[in-house]
């Protein structure tokens, strides 16, 4: 029996992939590798080149590798470019999440776990978020994510198939083994930003809005180690294996740092005082977003072992150091779905 992980070659993926290895698994990878990384997955997982939205090959993939359950990463994930290109989106995260859908139904693959996010919220009125929050979104990025949401909902009262949603606040840190990271050209994540900026591979940095009512005006995020959302994805496979009815989860640790807050963190953990320029806000953005994680520590027994802002950011420099001394900083962008 194998795990089919799609979009395993980029940043989310690529973790999983190890964690999955590193647990004796059986990995078989999908990615069209326009923006993810050949290298970034280990050599025990099998690599097919390839498109999620192609039902046959994904049907074909299912019969040859015994694929039991399918761990789905791959799609577009930047707010402000879906703002820009929200057909795109709608086309690369719910138009393909369809097909692969539809592929894994008539398949008979009965296990489905979808890096959601929480972007499916919008700007919440409450805080922390529960999964029972009102959804309103306010991008096409979050409403993409949302559309597939529904349609694994609807699927799974229909056929036999069960799937968990992961709804992810932001990710961010590497493998503290350093196998593998961040490896995006031109990121938008923050803390990849702010690395990129100490080890001076851009020459300053964008603050975007500082006019938000927040404790310093910036926005407020729930930042989780991205080692811990690979183990909270083995929880939700271990759910599903049990035969445990479909699910959604949030992914975070319950508390919030301000982007000037971050940015502090970088500076001391590289010693460099990097020039930092304030912007006006972003479209899409919400002033506060925090999960309220009670459920997936309740229900899946998901503790995370990475809950420090400075060993967060630690690990980031220090993927962020290693690709600047490699040759792995390569012109693709990494997915980080």
């Amino acid at each position: 029996m194998s795990i089919l992980v799609t979009g395993g070659c980029g940043y989310i993926g690529s973790h999983m992939v190890y964690e999955l290895v590193d647990a004796g698994e059986s990995v078989v990878v999908l990615d069209n590798l326009t923006t993810g990384f050949h290298w970034a997955i280990p050599g025990e997982a099998r690599l097919v080149v390839g498109d999620i939205g192609d039902e046959e090959l994904v049907k074909d993939l299912v019969r040859k590798h015994n694929v039991e359950a399918i761990i789905h990463f791959a799609g577009s994930i930047v707010v402000p470019e879906s703002v820009a290109d929200p057909l795109g989106y709608y086309f690369n995260n719910t138009v393909k999440s369809r097909s692969l859908i539809a592929a894994a139904v008539a398949s008979g693959v009965k296990n489905f776990i979808f890096s959601s996010t929480a972007a499916v919220y919008g700007a919440p009125r409450e805080m922390p978020v529960k999964e029972t929050t009102h959804l309103e979104p306010m991008s096409p990025y979050g409403s993409s994510k949302l559309m597939t949401e529904i349609m694994l909902r609807d699927t799974s009262f229909a056929h036999d198939f069960r799937h968990v949603a992961l709804r992810y606040f932001n990710v961010a840190g590497a493998d503290p083994r350093g196998r593998t990271g961040q490896s995006t050209k031109g990121a938008t994540h923050l803390i990849k930003v702010a690395c990129e900026t100490a080890l001076g591979k851009r020459p300053t940095m964008d603050v975007f809005g500082t006019d938000y009512p927040t404790r310093d005006g910036t926005c407020i995020r729930d930042y989780i180690h991205v080692k811990d959302l690979a183990r909270a994805h083995m929880s939700a496979l271990t759910h599903l294996r049990s035969g445990a009815k479909s699910d959604v989860f949030n992914c975070g640790y319950s508390h919030g740092f301000t982007v000037f807050e971050v940015i502090e963190a970088v500076r001391r953990a590289s010693g460099v005082n990097f020039d930092v320029r304030t912007s006006p806000r972003r479209p899409g953005d919400p002033p506060e977003i925090v999960a309220d994680s009670t459920k997936i520590r309740t229900q899946l027994g998901w503790q995370p072992q990475h809950d420090d802002l400075e060993r967060i950011v630690r690990h980031a420099l220090e993927w962020e150091d290693r690709l600047s001394r490699s040759k792995r900083n390569a012109p693709a962008m990494a997915v980080g779905a």
